[in-house]
């Protein structure tokens, strides 16, 4: 990325079910979905949201190796989107198993999110 022009954060939670994925996607859609950047189109190449290049950066508890990456590129609506994982997060106790939760144990995986818009 030769400019970043916004960086927005987040965190996603999976209570129960220890899906990766689920906390990573909320932890994305934590950090875009209550922000709106109207003048984006104007510092684009090209005035084209097609330009733009966004940069996920993930901190994951555990499961690195079972995250859908083309899950969190489906969020991003436009643009050439980069995921990223690295280390993070927070596994910790849910306080109960729920077997019709489709739960493995009593763990909630907790992501944090970087959502870095530039071009």
């Amino acid at each position: 990325m030769e400019k970043i022009l916004f960086i927005q954060t987040g965190f996603g939670v999976d209570v129960h079910g220890q899906d990766i994925t689920k906390a990573a996607i909320r932890a994305v859609r934590n950090a875009i979905f209550t922000n709106s950047m109207p003048g984006i189109e104007d510092l684009l190449p090209g005035k084209d949201l097609n330009n733009m290049v966004v940069n996920v950066k993930l901190a994951l508890p555990t499961d690195a190796e079972l995250l859908d990456e083309n899950a969190i590129r489906a969020i991003i609506p436009y643009g050439t989107v980069t995921v990223e994982t690295m280390p993070g997060g927070m596994l910790t106790t849910s306080g109960i198993f729920l077997a019709d939760k489709a739960d493995k144990n009593d763990l909630m995986y907790i992501v944090n999110a970087s959502v870095e818009t530039g071009f």
